[in-house]
């Protein structure tokens, strides 16, 4: 899809982190950049007889095209020459940013917006926007490491193809390797949260190992031939999943995950993993959801 990168817009200095980071993705993908600020209060908190959004009340209009001005002039500063269209849209941010994400290439958000919940590591609307959201999602922790590597989470699931595939394509816009992490361990091992000692088993260990190792190198087939301007870097790690991924986010420069992976319940929109990574993270993190899902 050629349609503009969208970030979601709230003044806050998460959000102004992610409109560099979008800008500069426009910049690099060709397309327009689009800046969204939503407005509106939820339904609970809107006086008795009054509307959802009044843009004559208390200069809300100069607040508003305020923030917006000072996100423009971030993004051009960014990424000159880009161009950019701004919308300020009646309604909740995570509706609105939704119903964007239908003619996007890719959304990006702050992963914590203005809010009285200072103490939470990830906003509702990063967090329901990558669960939902029509295009891949790139939620910005912080400002990300220019030559750190794509971290890319393989499970070899056909639901993560879409984020390998992401992958390959941010390492190659962005002249950086990509590190392809597959995490395996044992049934034994997984009923155990840290046991004392390790569990007596009796399974052919390098036998398991080979085949962890099949499942890494086909869920890369096919893109190294497309992406040979690509380093790649296999990496298989015998330990639980969602500890490895966010030990190795510290030396990387984005994490991708698919939405939901290999032994997902099919019922959630976001599997266990990929909201750990969302949560915990040390870099930026880009959720690529599957048109099936």
């Amino acid at each position: 899809m050629n349609g503009p990168v969208v970030v979601g817009v709230d003044g806050s200095p998460s959000s102004m982190v992610a409109v560099e980071v979008a800008a500069r993705e426009a910049g690099l993908r060709g397309v327009g950049l689009r800046l969204v600020h939503a407005f509106g209060w939820p339904a609970a908190h809107i006086p008795p007889g009054g509307r959802p959004w009044d843009a004559g009340s208390a200069g809300v209009r100069e607040l508003l095209d305020g923030t917006l001005i000072r996100a423009e002039r971030c993004a051009h500063d960014t990424a000159p020459g880009l161009e950019i269209t701004r919308e300020v849209v009646v309604g909740e941010p995570v509706t609105v940013l939704e119903v964007e994400s239908r003619t996007a290439s890719l959304a990006v958000v702050g992963s914590r917006g203005l809010s009285r919940f200072g103490a939470l590591l990830l906003g509702s609307t990063a967090g329901h926007l990558a669960a939902h959201a029509a295009c891949p999602v790139l939620v910005v922790r912080r400002r990300p490491d220019p030559a750190g590597p794509v971290l890319l989470a393989v499970d070899g699931s056909p639901a993560a193809r879409g984020a390998v595939e992401f992958a390959f394509a941010h390492a190659s816009l962005h002249g950086v390797r990509l590190v392809a992490l597959h995490a395996w361990s044992t049934r034994t091992e997984r009923a155990y949260e840290a046991p004392a000692d390790p569990p007596f088993v009796t399974y052919d260990e390098g036998r398991l190992h080979d085949e962890e190792e099949r499942v890494l190198a086909e869920a890369l087939g096919g893109l190294r031939e497309r992406y040979p301007d690509v380093a790649v870097e296999r990496r298989l790690v015998r330990g639980r999943v969602r500890h490895s991924l966010i030990e190795a986010s510290a030396d990387a420069g984005l994490v991708v995950v698919g939405a939901r992976g290999r032994g997902g319940f099919a019922g959630l929109l976001l599997g266990s993993v990929s909201q750990a990574v969302l949560h915990h993270a040390e870099c930026p993190v880009a959720v690529v959801r599957t048109e099936e899902e």
